[in-house]
C-alpha cells in the first residue's frame, strides 16, 4: 500500500517532488506510525465489514479500527465480536482472484486494528480471529491509565497472544509478527487538574516500559469533553474548548519529547454533513480560485470540512500527526494536509545532521533555519516525507485534495 496510489503515474509525477514510500504490515514501526494518516473507525456491529475494508482501501485509507467499545451498545458486544472476527477471517480467506467493483486490489488492505474494552476481550478476539490474526497490526486500548496497574494487564494479554500465536510458523496465526497497541488517552483523571500530573506520569512510565509494543498514542477528545458535558460544533476546533486544549498541551508536554519519539495522533473529527451556519466559512476563496477549483471549495464547505481543515492545521502546529475520523470523506483531507511541502523538505534537508550549530537563511530565502533548535523538527519532517511524499514546488494543498477526492 501507498498513500495517493489512486493518482495516476503521470499526475503523480506532476504533483510530487518525491512520491510516498511503499508500505506494508511489516514496515518499520516508526514509519507506520507516521503514515497512519486518517484512521477510520468502523463500528463492530456494522454489516459487511470486510466489504467496507476493501472499499476504503481502494479509496486511499491506510489505517482502520474495528471498534468494539463506545461505538456499539453494551447489548451488542457478543454479536460485534463474532462479526469482527468473521470479517477478518473472510478477508484472510478471500481468494486472490475474487475482485468485485469498488474493491481494492486483491490482498491490498489497510493496517487493521481492533478496539477492545478489556484485556480479556483482547485475548478472546485473538482466539476468534484464528488464522486471520495475521492481517492485524494490533489493538487499540481505550481509556488508558495505569493508576491501579490496569494498563499493565493489556500488555500481559499482548504477551500471551504473542506466546500463543506469534511463533506458529507460516501456517499459523501471526507468523512471528509483532502486534502493537495504540492506547487512547481519554480518562477523567487526565482532565481534572488535581490528578492530571500523576495520571500522565503513570502513563508515561508504563509506555516507556513497553515502548516496543506501542505504535502510536491517540487522544480521545470526545471522552475528555464529556467530563464537562461539552461538545464542540463543526464551526469550532477542539483547541477552542479550552479545558480540553489544556489536556492536549499537557499530553504533548509529557509524551511529545524527542527522546521518547512517540507519535501522538489528533483527536476525532465527528462531523460529516452540513447544517445552518453561525460563523463565517473558514476557507479562503483565493487558493481555490487560483487553482481553478471553486467547486471543490463549495463541496468542502457543504460537507462541513472547512472546520476539519482548520483543526488538522492546529493539530500539526501542536505536535500531533494523523487523525481519528469517522467518515470516508475525511480521509483525503487529512492525507492532503499531511504531504510535506517542497519548502519544508528543503529546509529539513538543510538542517538534518548539521549538529555543529549556527543559523542560515532558508533555501527559499524567507526564514532563518537554526541548526540545533530545528534538528528534531527536521528529522520528523523527513520521516513524514517518507510516509506522505513531498509536493512539487508548484503543488498546493488544493491540487493534492482535488486529485485525491475524485
Amino acid at each position: 500500500m501507498r498513500h495517493f496510489r489512486s493518482v495516476s503515474d503521470a499526475e503523480a509525477g506532476t504533483l510530487f517532488h518525491r512520491l510516498p514510500r511503499e508500505l506494508n504490515i511489516d514496515s518499520p514501526p516508526d514509519l507506520l506510525a507516521a503514515a497512519l494518516g486518517a484512521t477510520l473507525y468502523v463500528p463492530g456491529d456494522r454489516p459487511e465489514i470486510a466489504r467496507d475494508v476493501t472499499k476504503q482501501a481502494a479509496r486511499g485509507c491506510i489505517s482502520m479500527v474495528l471498534c468494539l467499545e463506545d461505538s456499539i451498545a453494551d447489548s451488542s458486544v457478543a454479536f460485534a465480536e463474532a462479526n469482527v472476527a468473521g470479517a477478518i477471517q473472510s478477508l484472510w480467506e478471500r481468494p486472490l482472484g475474487d475482485k468485485r467493483p469498488g474493491d481494492g486490489e486483491p490482498g491490498e488492505l489497510p493496517l487493521l486494528f481492533i478496539r477492545v474494552r478489556t484485556p480479556e476481550q483482547m485475548l478472546r478476539m485473538a482466539e476468534l480471529c484464528g488464522s486471520g490474526l495475521a492481517l492485524l497490526s494490533g489493538f487499540v486500548i481505550p481509556k488508558f491509565e495505569n493508576d491501579t496497574g490496569y494498563a499493565d494487564r493489556f500488555f500481559e494479554a499482548l504477551e500471551q497472544i504473542h506466546e500463543r500465536f506469534g511463533h506458529a510458523g507460516s501456517a499459523g496465526n501471526a507468523s512471528g509478527r509483532h502486534l502493537r497497541v495504540m492506547p487512547i488517552l481519554e480518562s477523567p483523571s487526565m482532565v481534572h487538574t488535581e490528578t492530571r500530573t500523576g495520571a500522565l506520569s503513570a502513563i508515561v512510565d508504563v509506555l516507556q516500559a513497553h515502548r516496543d509494543d506501542i505504535l502510536a498514542v491517540r487522544i480521545g477528545a470526545t471522552d475528555l469533553s464529556s467530563v464537562f458535558g461539552l461538545r464542540r460544533s463543526r464551526e469550532l476546533t477542539v483547541y477552542d474548548v479550552k479545558v480540553v486544549a489544556a489536556v492536549i498541551a499537557d499530553i504533548v508536554n509529557v509524551l511529545g519529547r524527542p527522546s521518547d519519539n512517540f507519535v501522538i495522533t489528533g483527536p476525532v473529527w465527528e462531523h460529516f454533513d452540513t447544517s445552518e451556519r453561525i460563523l463565517r466559512p473558514q476557507l479562503r476563496l483565493t487558493p481555490f480560485t487560483d487553482a481553478n477549483e471553486p467547486e471543490l471549495r463549495q463541496r468542502l464547505m457543504l460537507g462541513g470540512l472547512d472546520g476539519l481543515i482548520k483543526e488538522i492545521s492546529l493539530d500539526q502546529a501542536n505536535g500531533l500527526l494523523g487523525k481519528t475520523v469517522i467518515h470516508p470523506t475525511h480521509v483525503p483531507v487529512v492525507h492532503a494536509l499531511s504531504v510535506v511541502s517542497h519548502e519544508e523538505y528543503l529546509d529539513a534537508l538543510a538542517i538534518v545532521g548539521n549538529v555543529g550549530g549556527g543559523a542560515s537563511a532558508s533555501p527559499y530565502r524567507n526564514k532563518m533555519n537554526e541548526m540545533k533548535p530545528h534538528q528534531s523538527w527536521a528529522e520528523k519532517t523527513l520521516l513524514r516525507s517518507e510516509a506522505f511524499g513531498v509536493a512539487a514546488e508548484a503543488t498546493t494543498f488544493v491540487d493534492l485534495l482535488e486529485a485525491s477526492m475524485r
